[in-house]
């Protein structure tokens, strides 16, 4: 332990009793439903006669059943269960935020390492007065407290709390470790079991998209083909039917036609040739100016915004890095900025912003934002925007409705996610969002 005299010394050695026992290896059988193994050991350890309240959090998953649990912030639920008469309690209101949570600076990091009894508060040493704080708030005298940590990764944490001081009896502390390390074991094979149907729905998932990306390519692509042989097949035909000058008429119109449905090929050609060469690079990631790369892009994007009659702009920060490939994110904000000016109004701005965010692992997240003053889209367009071969541009306006599902793919690959909010008549905001890089250490 820590020398503190708050904090209990109980020898590991120490014997667990043939209930707690018997009460481990049914919670490590797999035939036990996680959240009635989570139920067993409340109510074994709400039979202690010190114990008040027991106290379970989850950090990695929801629990199978919700009922009685408090969803705290994007990832943490916290239940308790109270001995009748109980005169401590932490459970916040269901409806509290992130902040609701006892943060436990003292004792929290402690119990990461091993089980914690900490028989008076009073006696905690002074820096850890937030901790006495926060307990004596919730009517909490003394606990016994262990986190849920296995390979360094920390799925929840199981405690619980008296209004009364004084040493744990050793058999308790005994039991409540050997529960605790029970709970551990059997949490952590229930995060692989879900990990691993999560892989597989995945994979699943991704042959669905790409047998839908090769159904709607050979769509695209036999549109133009189809005008090709068909022009071209009246072209030959007509070439022996008729004299020059009609001849030399009709191919002046049809060749046109063929043209146009050659430079439609050679684009979805070229997105996809260029989007294969950044998704397949090799390279390691590494720290990109944001400030750097959207200044190229808005170079790049600058005279046909002008031609346009769109204003572009940023607001950007000095300082500001992130963890990717450089041409990949170059490539995606390139597509970002080169929609919002070919989709704008006369007149129109288009301005580029960032937005430092809170990733559900606590890393830090960059989001670089850009948003335009165009007409729009609706919901219904917005929920399919990224698939492949959607486009919702005036027929004068050219693409292939390739750019937005490349550059979530491309954004995907280097840990980030892209999206995107409008309102039809007030504009779009599309942005993608990538691990932040800090002082040459990647996420």
């Amino acid at each position: 332990m820590s020398g503190s005299p708050a904090l209990q010394d109980v020898p590991l050695g120490t014997p667990v009793s043939a209930a707690a026992t018997t009460l481990a290896a049914l919670v490590l059988d797999t035939g036990t439903p996680l959240d009635r193994a989570f139920s067993l050991v409340a109510e074994h350890l709400i039979a202690m006669p010190r114990v008040e309240v027991v106290t379970m959090a989850l950090t990695t998953f929801a629990p199978e059943d919700e009922t009685g649990w408090i969803h705290l912030g994007e990832r943490a639920w916290v239940t308790e269960w109270l001995r009748p008469g109980a005169a401590c309690s932490i459970l916040p209101d269901p409806d509290a935020g992130p902040e609701a949570a006892l943060s436990m600076p003292w004792v929290s990091p402690r119990a990461r390492e091993a089980a914690l009894a900490v028989t008076d508060i009073d006696l905690l040493p002074p820096e850890a007065e937030q901790d006495r704080r926060e307990l004596a708030a919730n009517g909490i005298r003394s606990l016994m407290a262990q986190a849920q940590v296995s390979d360094g990764v920390m799925f929840g944490s199981l405690a619980v709390g008296s209004s009364g001081t004084g040493p744990w009896p050793p058999d308790n502390v005994a039991d409540f470790r050997l529960l605790s390390a029970a709970l551990t074991s059997r949490i952590a094979l229930e995060q692989a079991r879900r990990s691993l149907a999560e892989a597989v729905a995945v994979g699943a998932q991704g042959r669905e998209a790409q047998q839908h990306f090769l159904a709607s390519l050979g769509h695209e692509l036999r549109t133009p083909l189809t005008a090709i042989m068909g022009y071209t097949e009246m072209l030959v035909d007509e070439a022996g039917e008729r004299g020059e000058e009609t001849f030399a008429k009709t191919v002046s119109h049809d060749g046109r036609v063929i043209m146009r449905a050659c430079e439609q090929l050679m684009a979805v050609i070229e997105d996809l040739l260029s989007a294969g060469r950044v998704v397949a690079d090799a390279d390691l990631r590494e720290s990109v100016d944001v400030q750097a790369a959207v200044a190229d892009v808005l170079h790049w994007h600058r005279a046909a915004a002008e031609t346009a009659g769109v204003r572009l702009s940023s607001t950007m920060s000095a300082g500001q890095t992130v963890w990717a490939h450089p041409p990949g994110l170059r490539q995606v904000l390139a597509n970002l900025v080169g929609n919002a000016v070919v989709h704008n109004v006369a007149h129109g701005t288009v301005v580029v912003s960032t937005e430092s965010l809170t990733g559900e692992s606590g890393e830090e997240r960059l989001r670089v934002i850009v948003r335009d003053s165009g007409p729009g889209l609706t919901s219904e367009q917005l929920a399919h925007v990224f698939e492949p071969f959607i486009r919702y541009a005036q027929p004068t306006v050219k693409g292939t409705g390739l750019g937005l599902s490349l550059s979530q793919s491309v954004a995907e690959r280097d840990g980030g996610t892209i999206g995107a909010e409008s309102t039809p008549g007030s504009g779009s905001a599309f942005w993608v969002e990538l691990p932040v890089h800090e002082d040459g250490h990647h996420p």
